[in-house]
């Protein structure tokens, strides 16, 4: 008697199906269809990318209540309202804020002059310069 797990164990591939791993990596040997398909993928990738408005877009985007990033914080719900709702922040809070609510490789992207910059967050350090005293 042939056992439920022998039958699954011994599948075949089905009919007609071919896998196409081999073909997809031949064909992005050329360099210009690599090219092509590196592009599609980048527009993709910005057409899935969410331009928040606000903090408390991110924190619902993360199905968070106030109360629950308070907690993460160790403050209460009126000091989440007051940091989303204000027009000026520390890099640090920030960076605290983006944390509790489980954002992953916080940064802060810039354009200048047509060329993306990227301002990681999590690497953050703040070197005292002599413009600064």
């Amino acid at each position: 008697m042939v056992t439920k797990m022998a039958k699954t164990a011994s599948k075949k591939t089905p009919k007609g199906f071919v896998d196409g791993t081999e073909r997809i990596t031949h064909l992005l040997s050329d360099p210009e269809r690599a090219k092509r398909v590196a592009t599609i993928r980048a527009e993709g990738r910005e057409m899935d990318r969410v331009h928040a408005l606000n903090l408390a877009m991110i924190r619902k985007a993360a199905e968070m209540t106030q109360e629950d990033v308070a907690e993460k914080l160790g403050g209460r719900q009126g000091d989440v309202s007051r940091i989303e709702n204000r027009q000026d922040l520390l890099l640090s809070t920030l960076l605290n804020y983006l944390t509790a609510t489980g954002a992953e490789d916080p940064r802060i992207v810039v354009t200048i002059r047509g060329c993306e910059f990227e301002l990681d967050l999590a690497n953050f350090t703040h070197t005292r310069t002599p413009t600064d005293v």
